[in-house]
């Protein structure tokens, strides 16, 4: 595939080091091009620099929204001819201080991004970890490779979503539409709250799969 990747943190260069790494044709961009371009060196693997226009113009299947909540819609709503008819893949958390939710009582960051790119294909994956879990090469605990829940509307674009999923080694978990979007967000604010805040395991809140239903 052809990824264009808007951002130059962390969670840029850990997902677009796996797709370079599997072959995908990788173009970086920032509103700085010099870190682009520091990025796209350190990742190596053909990755290439851009500004933000030229790297959602290079994504011609998929354009990973890798931006901080404050900006990307405004950001993304710049490039919406651009993006038309692409996948653009948001793994952003809009969690603020106190762990709060910022999107509580309206639509989740990712249907925000659906509004300002409308005919784009908007898939929500790759929120519910720190970026340091994505370095990993490949991110298995306990035997079992990671679960990636992905939500989105369109099956071409829920199926190229899954390819990156598997690409970084983790396994795709259907979640649904995109309204549902919402809910791997509010996930992520809690689990970060429980992590962070609380120093607990939220992994273990849920019981196994064969518990999960009730009485066997």
């Amino acid at each position: 595939m052809r990824i264009g990747v808007l951002g130059t943190g962390n969670m840029a260069d850990a997902l677009a080091t796996h797709w370079a790494r599997a072959g995908h044709q990788v173009t970086v961009g920032g509103r700085d091009t010099h870190k682009a371009e520091r990025l796209a060196r350190r990742i190596a693997g053909g990755v290439q620099p851009a500004g933000l226009r030229a790297a959602a113009e290079s994504g011609q299947q998929v354009v990973l929204a890798a931006l901080p909540f404050e900006v990307a819609a405004d950001v993304v709503r710049d490039l919406r001819a651009t993006l038309r008819g692409k996948v653009l893949l948001d793994c952003s958390n809009p969690v603020g201080p106190g762990f709060r939710l910022l999107t509580q009582g309206g639509p989740s960051a990712a249907q925000r991004l659906a509004a300002a790119a409308p005919g784009s294909h908007v898939v929500k994956a790759f929120n519910l970890c720190h970026e340091n879990v994505w370095r990993m090469r490949p991110p298995v605990f306990g035997g079992r490779p990671l679960a990636v829940p992905v939500c989105g509307d369109d099956e071409t674009a829920l199926a190229r979503v899954r390819e990156l999923v598997r690409d970084v080694g983790g396994e795709p978990v259907a979640g649904g539409g995109l309204e549902r979007a919402g809910l791997l967000e509010a996930t992520a604010a809690l689990f970060i709250s429980l992590w962070v805040g609380e120093g607990a395991d939220a992994q273990a809140i849920a019981p196994p799969l064969t518990h999960a239903a009730g009485p066997l």
